[in-house]
């Protein structure tokens, strides 16, 4: 009997393809550059969200976080509000221990629905939540697993990992070239310089872990499945859709099956979206890809990249929002429904150095027309870009008339999907979610919803939501887990963020 191959996803955080393998030589990464050549590598992979929790949702799913409501960010966390995947649907580690795999996650889960973890990673307990990332010494899933087969999870620090001077300094911030819709200032040349820091380190985990693989006798049968969540954390790419909020690096690499995967070549431009990384996994696993999956097998006989792939951005942490991007071969087209909602709404990176230079320099009147548009008071409600001519996504071609005909195709690519996939940004989210909300980020929200609350439940506002309203009752399919990290998560986000 043919051994079934293991399958490992590499899951990076936050992290662009700023890399030897994808052409860029500012930083030597010489692990990853050999992993692509050995394997098959993608250069346009658009994935589902452009922010962590909806697109590990989605992946871990199969399904567009939209439609099944795990859509807002960091959400259905607490005790009184949450949202329970429909009876019998399992997400994609349990398709693989139903078949006679073990499974494992090392880091963060950061999924916007309720579940037993244990049910979904039976090899290792872990954290639920989304703490930490790939330490290699909590669990030593190589040596413990070389005899099962195994679907595993390791998360990558990325864009998040912390840099130190010394490394940013020798990259040289002065010799970086920002795009032109980011000042050329010093904290701007200093958070990018920091970036290609992190892909350092990021070459250098993926050689620890191919090393782990290997000295275990795993490398050969072990399909690796390495890409990023979304975009670094500068203001235009992580939380935004444009390509370098939601475009992302991936390769793929199964020494014992490299051949079959490079039919289609060992370097691939068709589009793929990151639905097709669970359906693929599945389908080299030899497990039957579910029919409600968005996903597709990218090795296929029959796939030939997508027509176009649709991401999805709505309630950033406390700002909330709606937006939905189509992105085809030479076109990206980004749908606002809250024009009236300003990019620079507050958020989380507010108080970081090259925000704070941003609005300095806007106050003094040094941007760009095309650097200040981040300060307009609203957003316009279509945008279209041609991708193969203006790559940095400057010229909105949604108002000339010459681009009419893309502008009406992408719009009604974006209504059928809307309404095939039942789009649950369309809704407003319950009262219950808008207190999370609140509770976990306090006097930061000051989005319409968070102050209407506050107008509506002063009596009751002081107190956390669990005091407030009724604790969710686990329906009978999916008992509630007997595990204190329930409560040590919702503990550690009110402590963190109040």
């Amino acid at each position: 009997m043919k051994t079934p191959p293991n399958i490992l996803w590499i899951y990076i955080e936050d992290q662009n393809a700023w890399n030897n393998a994808y052409g860029d030589n500012t930083v030597n990464t010489p692990t990853i550059k050999q992993f692509a050549e050995n394997g098959v590598r993608f250069n346009n992979t658009i994935q589902p969200g452009p922010v962590c929790s909806a697109t590990r949702s989605a992946l871990i799913t199969g399904q567009y976080q939209t439609t099944l409501g795990l859509h807002q960010h960091r959400s259905n966390r607490s005790r009184y509000n949450g949202i329970f995947l429909p009876e019998g649907y399992k997400t994609v580690p349990e398709l693989f221990v139903e078949v006679g795999y073990q499974t494992f996650n090392i880091g963060k889960d950061d999924y916007n629905f309720k579940y037993d973890r244990s049910k979904l990673y039976n090899a290792q307990q872990g954290i639920k939540g989304w703490q930490g990332a790939y330490d290699g010494e909590k669990f030593d899933w190589a040596k413990t697993l070389k005899d099962k087969p195994f679907f595993g999870q390791i998360q990558l620090k990325g864009g998040k990992h912390k840099v130190t001077k010394e490394a940013i300094d020798r990259i040289n911030p002065d010799n970086m070239t920002v795009p032109p819709y980011y000042p050329d200032a010093p904290e701007h040349r200093k958070e990018w310089a920091k970036h290609y820091a992190t892909q350092e380190q990021s070459d250098k985990e993926l050689a620890d872990i191919l090393a782990q693989l290997d000295e275990n006798g795993l490398l050969e049968n072990t399909a690796v499945f390495w890409f990023s969540d979304h975009g670094m954390i500068l203001l235009r790419h992580k939380q935004d859709l444009y390509e370098g909020g939601v475009k992302v690096p991936f390769i793929v690499n199964w020494p014992a099956g490299n051949h079959l995967l490079r039919k289609k070549g060992k370097v691939r431009d068709d589009l793929i979206s990151g639905l097709d990384i669970p359906a693929t996994s599945l389908s080299l696993a030899g497990i039957p890809i579910p029919a409600h999956f968005d996903g597709r097998n990218i090795f296929a006989d029959d796939f030939n990249g997508r027509e176009y792939v649709i991401s999805a951005k709505d309630r950033m942490d406390f700002s909330f929002d709606r937006s939905r991007a189509v992105r085809t071969e030479q076109y990206r087209y980004i749908r606002n429904f809250h024009p009236e909602i300003p990019r620079n709404q507050p958020q989380y990176r507010d108080s970081k150095a090259f925000s704070l230079e941003l609005v300095r320099l806007f106050k003094q009147g040094k941007l760009s027309p095309v650097q200040a548009r981040y300060f307009n008071a609203t957003k316009p409600v279509e945008e279209l870009y041609d991708i193969q001519k203006d790559p940095h996504q400057i010229n909105n071609l949604a108002t000339n008339s010459d681009f009419n005909s893309e502008l009406l195709r992408h719009r009604k690519l974006l209504q059928d999907w809307i309404v095939t996939t039942d789009d649950k940004g369309a809704y407003p989210e319950s009262e219950t979610a808008i207190k999370e909300t609140l509770d976990l980020w306090g006097k930061s929200c000051v989005s319409q919803q968070c102050i209407e609350y506050r107008k509506n439940h002063q009596d009751t506002l002081q107190l956390p939501g669990e005091q407030v309203y009724q604790p969710l009752q686990w329906p009978e399919y999916l008992p509630r887990p007997e595990h204190p990290d329930l409560t040590k998560i919702e503990k550690l986000y009110r402590k963190s963020f109040q």
